[in-house]
């Protein structure tokens, strides 16, 4: 007999602190919805649920207002990344090319 409840958690970390939260849904609740009822957007104030990129066990979900949630899942809310790391792996190639030739003229 299916139950009319899901038990999921929902995470967050910043930076200097993190938290989960332990929910009780209804059967059918989307990871949105889980999301915006963790309440984590009282503890963090940067945090904007209703925007924010989710995923459920470190994998990104397309589209979270329509992805149904399973018993047991966690889902995570992903913060913006400060910088695209292929740009900061350019950047890092390219000084250690600039260091190379530096000490090739040496």
């Amino acid at each position: 007999m299916a139950s009319n409840q899901l038990s999921v958690e929902v995470v967050f970390a910043a930076p200097n602190r993190q938290m989960l939260i332990s929910l009780q849904l209804p059967a059918g609740a989307t990871v949105r919805e889980a999301a915006l009822q963790s309440g984590l957007q009282a503890h963090f104030a940067e945090l904007d649920l209703a925007g924010a990129p989710l995923g459920i066990f470190g994998k990104i979900v397309a589209s979270p207002e329509t992805q149904r949630l399973e018993e047991g899942d966690r889902v995570e809310i992903y913060r913006p990344l400060l910088a695209d790391p292929k740009e900061v792996r350019k950047r890092r190639a390219a000084q250690a090319a600039e260091r190379a030739r530096n000490a090739d003229q040496r």
